[in-house]
């Protein structure tokens, strides 16, 4: 059996985690297939836009499995924390916008992989959290660092060390979620955003996401600095003389 599925049909690609006799659970096996599907997307020319979902309509990734992560040392955790970690590093370096439709459950390491998206949409019957403190452990996949970024400190710190679980209409509240919609408009919605940002030049998306990932940990001199090379840098592509002909001239620009 896959645990992953993939599709790509008019430049859009879509991930599905497939286990969801286990509400869509990450282990050992699951990390793998979805690291190597993100990748193919990723090295996919045919793909402008990517949608990761889950399979059912319960959950998107209800964390990692629990009943494995119970008989693991420390040198065991280090290497399932560095897969998760390095999975999730490869959604947000991804010169190709990742949508996470969450359609269910995004709890710990479920709710890390939607973090490392650039846009999350979720459905009315969407939960998020970090419920690791509960459990004696703390998020290991980047939701220390991704979290506090995306909804701030105080309501970040107030998520992981509670281990509180959220609703989709709270999650929008604070800024975790672009879009909420009913669970059976979802996937529909997602692919309209997609289809939106696949009228757009790949090029400047690309480098619009570095810039943004590069304002992170920089000043407002050095960010704005990089920003304006790769500004400037676009001006001698093929496609910034497309996007600009076709303004002047009234008519689509043609990128794909």
């Amino acid at each position: 059996m896959n645990f992953v599925l993939q599709e790509v049909k008019n430049y859009l690609g879509i991930i599905t985690v497939n286990r969801p006799d286990a509400l869509n659970a990450l282990n050992a096996k699951v990390i793998e297939e979805l690291t190597d599907s993100v990748n193919s997307m990723i090295n996919n020319e045919d793909v402008g836009v990517v949608i990761l979902t889950g399979s059912g309509e319960k959950s998107f990734i209800a964390g990692a499995d629990i009943k494995k992560m119970q008989t693991m040392n420390s040198e065991k955790a280090l290497e399932f924390g560095k897969s998760g970690q390095n999975l999730t590093l490869l959604i947000e370096n991804s010169p190709k916008p990742f949508i996470a439709a969450v359609n269910g459950f995004a709890l710990g390491g479920g709710s890390e992989v939607s973090l490392a998206c650039h846009i999350r949409v979720a459905s009315e019957n969407a939960k998020f959290g970090q419920p690791e403190v509960l459990l004696g452990i703390l998020p290991g996949w980047g939701g220390t660092q991704r979290l506090p970024r995306i909804v701030g400190y105080g309501i970040a710190h107030e998520l992981i060390t509670t281990g509180k679980m959220i609703d989709a209409a709270e999650a929008f509240r604070i800024g975790l979620v672009n879009h909420i919609y009913p669970l059976a408009e979802l996937m529909e919605k997602s692919k309209d955003l997609g289809h939106q940002i696949l009228k757009n030049g790949p090029n400047a998306i690309a480098k619009s996401l570095l810039c943004i990932r590069k304002s992170v940990n920089s000043n407002i001199e050095s960010g704005l600095n990089y920003e304006l090379q790769r500004f400037s840098e676009l001006f001698d592509t093929d496609e910034a003389k497309e996007g600009l002909s076709a303004f002047v001239e009234k008519r689509k620009p043609n990128y794909r």
